[in-house]
């Protein structure tokens, strides 16, 4: 059976949804309920075209964005982080480095 994206996109906007849940519900989280719908994502995000219904989910859903760049990471890098950011981050952790060396 044939899966249209359209459906792929509303399963991750679903599992994206339960998963920000989980992140922000300010609960202990259960580490096999975790693991497991984050295995389902994964097969989900690497069945997904990357087109513009995928873009909208990531766009929407923070915490499946980070997922997705992490599972993404060894080809593309920080893929969906702002550069200013990352630069911002890079700069700090060399300030930090420089800091701690002249501490030493």
């Amino acid at each position: 059976m044939k899966t249209s994206s359209v459906t792929l996109n509303k399963n991750l906007a679903l599992l994206a949804q339960v998963l920000e849940r989980l992140e922000q519900g300010g609960r202990a989280i259960d580490a096999d309920q975790y693991r497991m719908l984050v295995s389902r994502i994964t097969d989900e995000l690497k069945a997904t075209p990357r087109d513009a219904g995928l873009d909208a989910v990531l766009e929407e859903f923070p915490t499946m964005s980070e997922l997705y760049e992490n599972l993404n990471y060894e080809h593309a890098g920080l893929c969906r982080s702002a550069l200013e950011s990352g630069l911002a981050a890079e700069a700090a952790a060399c300030s930090a480095i420089a800091v701690a060396r002249r501490a030493a």
